[in-house]
């Protein structure tokens, strides 16, 4: 009669324990909570029960009867898709967006909704069309982070029963037709061209004052007439020039040109 090999029957065993105990410890990171169901219920671990989800650190499960579900509370960066808008005065443009949030109890993000992060970008998305279908198109690009601060506080309102908090919301692109890009780009080089001109009408009306003072001031004192004459001179002749022209003022030529005036008219 063969002996029973004590061995062999413990191998079985040995591996049975090993797959509990697998299955019953589990070791949250410092980002993470777990919420436990047991047949069904909320729960509470055996080993490091917490208040706001179970964790960080060692979790002690019943085997087969506790459930759990791992939560990250880090903050989520979530691209909002392309949303078709049309504006207040009847502009459609495309708008796209990105969103930041994070969850805060880690029960009521598993419990009060079926799937946060999708439940969270569907908000995002309808609040997007809603808020932005509010707004012309000039306040859209250019009152960007007022947008961007309704659009935080209406979704962050929708997503506290969940247990999740927005923390920002940013309008990323407008992307505009391309009739619109052009009467834009239109109207920017005409309201340009109109900035040019009144700066150059100002010039002209400021040099014209200027003139104005200085003719006020030669008349009242006509030697100056004299200096700035000379200088002038001066002036041209420190340059290279081939001709000169010489300035002379007419009163030197009145005598002459009354003694001709005298010498042609007919005698009586």
């Amino acid at each position: 009669m063969l002996g029973f090999d004590w061995t062999l029957g413990l191998i079985p065993v040995v591996i049975i324990a090993l797959f509990v105990v697998l299955n019953a410890v589990r070791i949250l990171r410092e980002y993470e909570r777990a919420v436990i169901f047991r047949f069904g219920r909320q729960s509470r671990a055996i080993i490091n029960p917490g208040g706001d989800g179970t964790g960080p650190g060692l979790i002690l499960l019943i085997p087969f009867v506790d459930k759990m579900v791992k939560v990250s509370l880090r903050t989520i960066t979530m691209d909002v898709p392309p949303q078709d808008v049309i504006t207040k005065d009847n502009v459609s443009v495309k708008v796209n967006a990105v969103i930041f949030f994070r969850v805060l109890d880690a029960n009521k993000a598993v419990i009060s909704v079926e799937d946060y992060l999708y439940a969270t970008s569907q908000m995002a998305q309808t609040t997007l069309r809603s808020v932005l279908g509010q707004q012309e198109l000039d306040d859209l690009l250019s009152s960007r982070e007022k947008i961007n601060e309704q659009l935080t506080r209406i979704i962050d309102q929708h997503t506290n029963p969940w247990g999740v908090k927005v923390a920002a919301v940013e309008v990323k692109n407008v992307d505009l037709p391309q009739d619109l890009q052009r009467a834009m780009s239109k109207q920017a080089e005409a309201e340009r061209e109109r900035r040019a001109k009144v700066i150059n009408a100002e010039g002209e009306a400021q040099a014209a004052a200027k003139l104005s003072e200085a003719a006020e001031v030669l008349a009242r004192f006509p030697i100056a007439v004299q200096l700035r004459y000379l200088q002038t001179m001066r002036e041209v002749a420190s340059e290279r020039n081939t001709t000169t022209f010489f300035p002379l003022p007419l009163d030197l030529f009145a005598p002459l040109l009354k003694a001709f005036g005298e010498s042609a008219a007919p005698k009586p």
